[in-house]
């Protein structure tokens, strides 16, 4: 055999290999597989020129912006991004797709289940990278809010594989909620109880109690909101140290929105924590559930210490298993 026709045949061989393992970033779509994707990661699919130029700019800025209350920076999602004619016949298992292409017609389009399940397609296209930028900016909150929906109903079926017993939690605030049996209770009072998940360098707590119904006023529930749980973290909240306990740290302002849980108005506090007397910190997210039914104001707190990790997926996860909550009657 010559040199030539081993290098051709070399040259096939590297050739196919790299062919297989592109189109194994994407399946057929002869059935729809259940999604397996990473957790909050989402597919774009956008040819190289648009990526790399203004239209490329206005994704990143929208879906991979730095997560609010984390105290660094990370992305509220990690994008893979793929050419459009690599796309085309295959389809992904990522939960969320937005594809992005200059076509004659202006559109955005939400697709559900358009290639796995369960999955959100977000179809945008228009004549010219100003037209499709306009579409990205105009419809970036429905597509973040269907995403992180999808991402945590998505969390909250992992959770249904493996539970904790949680009938302490419903026996003493009568509801239901989905917590990974990773958790372990830590703390049981009379309206309060504190459960933890060890994990290499740090923890994850979630704490639940329940105040007065006037105990925060909604004109004043910022402050409201961080006297209370400053006043939990005195009780019960301590460090290792003698004289420690933790508190809401000054340095950063929080974020406080209005939502709603178990179809009540929640009060929603994300911000930084801190053991006083020690080195210890953390974010937390916080919720203030005006539970109408029974005249009181139930809280869920998630919180986290990992110094040497990333937060934003440990976070994730607390958040998910709280808005997993169903307020029994």
């Amino acid at each position: 055999m010559g040199f030539t026709s081993v290098m051709n045949k070399t040259l096939f061989l590297c050739l196919f290999s790299t062919s297989f393992l592109i189109s194994c970033a994407f399946k057929k779509d002869n059935s729809q597989e259940k999604s397996s994707a990473a957790i909050n990661t989402i597919a774009v699919i956008i040819d190289d020129q648009l990526w790399n130029g203004e239209v490329g700019d206005s994704v990143r800025n929208k879906f991979a912006s730095p997560v609010l209350g984390l105290p660094q920076e990370e992305p509220l999602f990690n994008i893979n991004q793929y050419p459009v004619k690599l796309f085309e016949g295959f389809s992904t298992d990522t939960r969320n797709i937005i594809i992005v292409k200059k076509d004659n017609e202006t559109k955005f389009e939400i697709k559900q289940n358009e290639f796995t399940s369960p999955q959100n397609s977000f179809h945008i296209s228009g004549k010219n990278s100003i037209e499709i930028i306009e579409i990205l900016e105009k419809n970036a909150p429905i597509i973040i809010q269907k995403m992180r929906a999808i991402e945590i109903t998505h969390n909250q079926k992992i959770f249904k594989d493996s539970l904790l017993n949680s009938q302490k939690i419903k026996k003493k605030f009568n509801i239901d909620l989905l917590i990974p049996s990773k958790y372990e209770y830590v703390m049981r009072k009379k309206n309060f109880i504190w459960i933890k998940s060890e994990i290499i360098g740090g923890n994850t707590s979630l704490i639940i109690y329940q105040i007065p119904w006037k105990s925060i006023r909604p004109n004043y529930a910022v402050p409201d909101v961080l006297k209370v749980r400053d006043s939990i973290g005195k009780l019960y909240i301590h460090g290792s140290v003698a004289g420690t306990k933790m508190i809401t740290e000054e340095a950063y302002s929080p974020y406080f929105s209005v939502t709603k849980l178990a179809g009540n108005t929640t009060f929603e506090t994300k911000g930084t924590w801190q053991m006083k007397n020690d080195f210890m910190s953390g974010p937390f997210i916080n919720y203030v559930i005006f539970d109408n039914a029974n005249r009181r104001l139930l809280i869920l707190e998630g919180f986290c210490y990992a110094p040497s990790k990333e937060k934003r997926d440990l976070m994730f996860e607390l958040e998910s298993i709280i808005k997993s909550i169903q307020i029994k009657k």
